[in-house]
């Protein structure tokens, strides 16, 4: 068969400085350095495109742990972390990824352990274990000690560990660079991306054999929240303006311990060291609520929990609209050792000794659980000829920007660090085992930059439009309202039609400054695009589900006989995807079954 016939490049392509590489990784966080190692390691040439410098990505501010079953405190194995993870995701996990997930993660975490990562200790040297939320033995039997931490800084840790091991492997990186665009060619395959030097404010071409995103999340869609500002969904943006889906985007995390008033995290390691939440009668609350597990059922329970607190009028402070977290107790030598960062956040943004005194905490976005359809090797997946895991050729995701699905409606507590070793390191695996057979680049299509030098072209030519930061600022002001911890279909519905209203403002930003040299307006102005993409993904798949499961709670479908928790197995036992083209919905079946071992059948989740 003839190879097709290669178009000459548009004049506005052609004048742009094209860089060659194997694999193109955008983000350098946990899942993006871990993958970019072994490709490194494996002798591939590697580009790593990062927003801010590799150390400061967002898995730095990680705190609690990552969840592996090595046994070191207590008795555990794989089967017991596997079953607390199919629980945690009200049963929308796909139990095949979530087996591969659980049993990989010793081995990912000793790996880690020999590439220099600075664990805690028990005294005999093997890596110190903390309780964490949903985490159990005997299949929900009791508390388990199974999150692998250092101190509260374990992102950290893993992060600075991960960056000097890919310095020693000579892994390139493109530091303080935005990604815009997939390039796709005929056949639909990824060749490469485009990208915005920040410095310069030059677009440049990136040709690749493989393009991985590992973009991190999008919890700046919302008004309060505890990720950094460069949180803005950008892998999501690319892939839904490339008429790719996004994958179960009406489940996202609160976290139970966010500083009221200032949205920054508190570690639920906190609670695994033995923190209480209590209300304004300095009562335990949790234990009417979760008898077993108490403070540590997972985060989706917890955060209903507190808010369900406040509604009723036993919340604190002159306003009733918090609850506090008590760590007095601990000690103040138990604190310093394995909470140090959680003491510092106190007293600078509460005023707060936590040695001494409780904290306030309010439920605060986190995680966002759906993402871009993967499966277990990373590979993008779409739906065709009625094939819903159809694999688009030269793509991968990896990490939160990603939805593989080990979390399903809620993700346990240590595992995203989990996610982001174990399915890093499986892409890149699976990128070098196909490596020989990939032969030269795939030429690019003629009008490969086109779209992007467009869409920057038309940021410059609107000067009196509007400002990027107040459309930013309705928009998540939007989401807070009407998909916050509790929800009804009438505030979904609402909130449809709200963001649908917002994405003409956002089609009308423009900018006053057209400097090019680091603008910062254009970047936040080419964020917006992709924050406006997941709350359209969000809102129309959250409005469609009409059940409550995991994170998605709605008032209007409450506890009946016939669905328990307001879960139904029946109709939602599903996963959405939604595409930006007409604003639909597909969906697709649960993967119910595991790998080697027997399914985990759906049943109501009790703590």
């Amino acid at each position: 068969m003839a190879s097709p016939a290669i178009l000459p490049l548009s004049a506005a392509t052609a004048a742009l400085p094209r860089h060659k590489f194997d694999v193109i990784i955008i983000g350098a966080g946990g899942s993006g350095m871990r993958a970019s190692l072994q490709l490194a390691r494996a002798g591939l040439k590697v580009a790593v495109l990062s927003k801010v410098f590799p150390t400061r990505s967002h898995t730095v501010a990680a705190q609690g742990g990552v969840g592996a079953s090595l046994g070191n405190m207590s008795e555990d194995n794989w089967h017991f972390h596997f079953y607390d993870t199919i629980k945690g995701s009200d049963w929308l996990g796909d139990q095949d990824a979530i087996e591969f997930m659980c049993r990989e993660a010793p081995n990912v975490v000793y790996e880690l352990e020999h590439f220099g990562m600075p664990f805690d200790r028990n005294p005999d040297g093997t890596i110190y274990q903390r309780p964490f939320g949903g985490h159990t033995a005997n299949y929900g039997e009791k508390p388990v000690q199974r999150a692998c931490a250092a101190a509260d800084r374990t992102g950290h840790a893993m992060l600075h560990t991960l960056y000097q091991q890919n310095v020693a492997s000579r892994t390139q990186f493109f530091v303080e660079w935005m990604a815009l665009d997939l390039i796709q060619d005929a056949d639909g395959d990824v060749v490469g991306v485009t990208a915005l030097e920040m410095e310069t404010g030059d677009v440049h071409i990136f040709e690749g054999k493989t393009t991985l995103l590992a973009t991190g999340g999008a919890g700046r869609v919302f008004a309060a929240s505890t990720n950094a500002f460069i949180n803005t969904g950008d892998g999501l943006g690319m892939v839904a303006r490339a008429g790719m889906p996004l994958q179960d985007m009406e489940f996202w995390q609160f976290h139970p311990t966010g500083v009221a008033g200032a949205g920054v995290l508190l570690t639920e390691g906190c609670r695994g060291e033995g923190a209480i939440l209590r209300n304004s009668e300095g009562e335990r609350f949790m234990e009417r609520y979760a008898p077993t597990l108490k403070d540590l059922a997972p985060r989706d329970f917890v955060s209903r929990c507190m808010d369900q607190e406040i509604k009723e009028g036993r919340g604190c402070g002159p306003n009733k609209d918090y609850v506090v977290l008590d760590m007095s107790h601990l000690g103040s030598e138990t604190i310093l050792k394995r909470l140090p960062s959680v003491y510092e956040i106190g007293h600078n943004f509460a005023n707060v000794d936590i040695t001494k005194e409780p904290i306030p905490v309010v439920p605060t976005i986190h995680y966002q659980m759906g993402g871009i359809p993967t499966n277990i090797n990373g590979q993008v997946v779409v739906p065709k000829n009625g094939d819903d895991r159809s694999v688009v050729g030269g793509l991968y995701a990896v990490g939160e920007c990603s939805c593989v699905s080990v979390h399903g409606a809620n993700r346990l507590g240590t595992n995203s660090l989990l996610d982001l070793l174990v399915f890093g390191r499986a892409a890149a695996n699976h990128i070098i085992s196909t490596a020989r057979s990939q032969g030269k680049h795939k030429p690019l299509p003629a009008d490969a930059a086109d779209y992007s030098l467009g869409r920057v072209a038309k940021l410059d030519a609107n000067p009196g439009g509007e400002y990027c930061q107040d459309v930013a600022g309705d928009i998540r002001t939007s989401m807070q309202k009407h998909a916050g911890v509790f929800r009804t279909q009438a505030l979904l519905d609402e909130g449809v039609a709200q963001i649908q209203a917002l994405e003409a403002r956002v089609d009308a930003i423009g900018l006053k400054d057209n400097s090019k040299v680091f603008n910062t307006a254009r970047i936040e102005a080419l964020e917006v695009a992709n924050l406006i993409e997941v709350a359209k993904a969000t809102m129309v798949s959250a409005a469609a589900r009409h059940e409550s499961r995991g994170a998605h709670t709605v008032d209007d479908y409450g506890d009946t006989p016939q669905h328990p928790n307001g879960r139904n197995d029946e109709e939602w036992l599903k996963h959405t995807l939604w595409f930006k083209d007409g604003n639909r919905l597909q969906y697709k079946s649960v993967n119910l079954q595991p790998l080697t071992v027997e399914s985990v059948p759906p049943k109501v989740r009790t703590f």
